[in-house]
């Protein structure tokens, strides 16, 4: 069981707020994916920032969150957005 801190843009706070949602180990949040624990860790802590989906997708792709393509970015910015009128 990998650890999470292993992946880029994981630090050990990030490792704990996802620890708060169930996702423990690079298997689970690989499993998981992005979106759904940003969902997850928004409907927790109600103040989630965009800044964390970018690393939690950049954590998945391997690379520092500041390397996603900017179409990427546009996606997750679209989706990021559906949680402001809610």
């Amino acid at each position: 069981m990998e650890k999470l801190s292993k992946l880029p843009n994981i630090g050990k706070e990030m490792e704990k707020r996802l620890a708060s949602i169930g996702i423990y180990d690079v298997e689970t949040f690989m499993r998981t994916g992005s979106k759904e624990a940003f969902t997850k860790l928004r409907l927790l802590e109600g103040d989630t920032c965009f800044s964390s989906l970018c690393s939690l997708e950049g954590a998945i792709q391997g690379i520092r969150w500041h390397y996603l393509s900017s179409e990427a970015k546009q996606e997750l910015k679209r989706f990021f957005d559906t949680f402001k009128n809610k």
